[in-house]
């Protein structure tokens, strides 16, 4: 796969996605169980028994044959914050599912890069080895030729012998990242994702690191949902201090007595189709000392999130200086590595063309490529470690995904 195509696989199949999705639903519907005791609700039985004697009531209500009753809110203000804090929970969980998306990504994107570099230096590490044998053989026939001591020869094989345990362990590498990236991307354990050979253009960052903080500071994931839960706890504050507010129900109830449970003998009017319809009026005076102690720890949680509100953001703009130091850092590094990879490359030519004139020996020519795959590997390295700075510092500005959707 490309690095594109690895992101957007991941979006799709990635487990913890799916994760915060359910969680986000979840949310969703805690709004409409919220606000559930607004709505008119609607209980339809019968209370049918037999009397002798006197009717008593069952369950609070007189034996009857069919039994309505209807109850809904009208005011109550602590259910009001409830559904408040609710709506607010479920916009937070959009946030974090927004984030979730974010993370995803550039875990996406920096497993790729690992698979991508292993495969990179395993090839190159495999050459070496291919290399370091010629030199082997070169100075084999030496030995025989009575050129070289036989120390040579067990040097040169020594040699060989570390050059092939460095690849097969870059081989395991590569299983390894191949495999996690699979993970990663929605797939089981069983299977590898490979990145494909590509030549892309480094991801372009904001302007200057000043606006790189201001937009991460905008538009961070974090940051939004850490605001979010101290409105919500907020929420859940007014709705304690608002149990001592008096609350009103409307209620309405129908009942359809029969004759024969002696009604008529006991009352001296009878009459079998009753219904009643009116309000129901609490008013708590007494609210209890466990309402203040609610109160202070909601007031406690939302101090703790302003705390690590505060916290976070100068962990934002602290990543995003370390992320513009390494991005410098590894850009001098690339340039530099760059500089010794061309010098090793002309080293070559210069090799071979004294080589055809009979002045350099294969020998010296094999070391030389194994100088200049040492080369590739460092410039590789210091490659991917300024590509990985910039997709971290895009990934705190939140302009990862616009950047990976740029992508070929």
């Amino acid at each position: 796969m490309t690095l594109r195509q690895a992101v957007e696989t991941a979006l799709k199949q990635n487990p913890d996605i799916a994760l915060a999705r359910l969680d986000e639903d979840k949310a969703r519907q805690a709004v409409r169980i919220s606000r559930s005791p607004f709505a008119p609700r609607l209980v339809v039985g019968s209370g049918l028994a037999y009397s002798n004697g006197f009717p008593m009531s069952i369950e609070g209500s007189a034996p009857s044959l069919v039994q309505a009753n209807a109850l809904t809110d009208i005011f109550n203000r602590q259910q009001s914050y409830v559904v408040a804090q609710a709506k607010e929970d479920s916009r937070g969980a959009t946030i974090a599912a927004t984030g979730k998306r974010d993370e995803v990504a550039y875990r996406t994107t920096s497993l790729y890069l690992d698979a991508e570099r292993s495969a990179r230096i395993l090839e190159l590490a495999r050459k070496e080895a291919e290399s370091l044998q010629k030199v082997l053989e070169s100075v084999q026939a030496q030995v025989r030729e009575g050129r070289a001591l036989p120390l040579s020869e067990k040097t040169a094989a020594a040699t060989v012998a570390r050059a092939r345990q460095a690849a097969d362990l870059l081989e395991d590498d590569q299983a390894q990242s191949e495999t996690a990236l699979a993970m990663a991307l929605g797939f089981s354990a069983e299977d590898r994702v490979r990145a494909v050979a590509e030549q892309r253009p480094a991801p372009a960052l904001p302007k200057s690191q000043e606006e790189a903080i201001n937009a991460a500071l905008e538009s961070n994931k974090d940051l939004r949902r850490l605001e979010s839960q101290i409105i919500s706890k907020g929420f859940e504050v007014k709705g304690e201090k608002a149990q001592r507010l008096p609350r009103v129900d409307l209620v309405a109830q129908y009942s359809l007595l029969a004759t024969f449970n002696n009604y008529a003998q006991y009352f001296s009017k009878f009459q079998r189709n009753n219904g009643e319809i009116g309000l129901s009026i609490q008013w708590p005076l007494l609210a209890g000392t466990a309402l203040g102690a609610e109160v202070a720890q909601s007031e406690a949680d939302i101090t703790h999130l302003k705390i690590d509100l505060n916290n976070t953001r100068n962990k934002i703009r602290s990543d995003l200086e370390q992320a513009y130091r390494t991005v410098r850092r590894s850009g001098t590094a690339a340039g530099v590595a760059r500089l010794d990879l061309d010098a090793a490359r002309e080293q070559i030519s210069v090799y071979l063309a004294q080589m055809q004139e009979g002045r350099v020996t294969l020998r010296q020519v094999e070391e030389a490529r194994v100088v200049e795959n040492d080369k590739w590997m460092a410039f590789y390295d210091a490659q991917y470690a300024s590509e990985r700075a910039r997709w971290a510092v895009l990934r705190l500005t939140g302009d990862l995904m616009g950047a990976v959707e740029a992508l070929p």
